[in-house]
């Protein structure tokens, strides 16, 4: 084995924020796990996330859903990095400042004001690990953000095509092929 990955979804736990915009990194996640035929999830209280591991390519491949709400993903992001002992640390997270459909992935970045990265730069203290933003700002952008990112996803097309572009954004960081992944994604 070469290498470990950690893969975090940000979201939010519990039936009340399933299918929100702010659930975007779950979504993905779950799209993810099950694409490349993952295990079922498992609770971790301890590691305070969800978890499913699997082997790809060599790589040992950890997928994680923080279970401590959005603006406190860093205390499980930065548990399981302690955990795993590893610093290969991959992202997903909805981006309200990028159109409906578009995904950016970024390296050592600043958070954008996204209270969720906020809480895992601060608690690992580094902006030093891959993110693949997806878009979620509809046409218009709108007036009260923290309203709109908790409304449950009525535009199942344009999600379908967000997790369809996901999936192969993070097999090419897998594959060491930041770079390519950039260049393929980042239009």
């Amino acid at each position: 084995m070469k290498y470990m990955f950690l893969i975090a979804g940000l979201g939010n736990p519990g039936e009340k924020y399933k299918d929100t915009w702010h659930n975007m990194g779950f979504l993905a996640l779950d799209a993810f796990a099950k694409e490349n035929n993952f295990p079922e999830f498992e609770l971790k209280r301890i590691l305070k996330a969800e978890i499913s591991e699997k082997e790809i390519n060599g790589e040992k491949v950890i997928l994680v859903k923080p279970q401590t709400f959005m603006n406190l993903s860093g205390e499980a992001v930065g548990l399981l990095m302690k955990h795993y002992k590893t610093k290969n640390l991959i992202i997903l997270h909805d981006d309200i400042d990028l159109p409906l459909g578009k995904l950016r992935i970024a390296r050592n970045r600043g958070t954008a004001g996204h209270k969720g990265i906020e809480s895992v730069v601060k608690t690992i203290r580094t902006k030093d690990f891959l993110r693949i933003r997806m878009g979620i700002q509809p046409e218009k952008k709108p007036k009260n953000a923290e309203d709109f990112v908790l409304k449950k996803i009525i535009e199942r097309d344009r999600l379908k095509e967000i997790l369809k572009k996901t999936n192969p954004a993070i097999i090419f960081l897998l594959a060491g092929k930041e770079n390519e992944a950039m260049t393929q994604f980042n239009k």
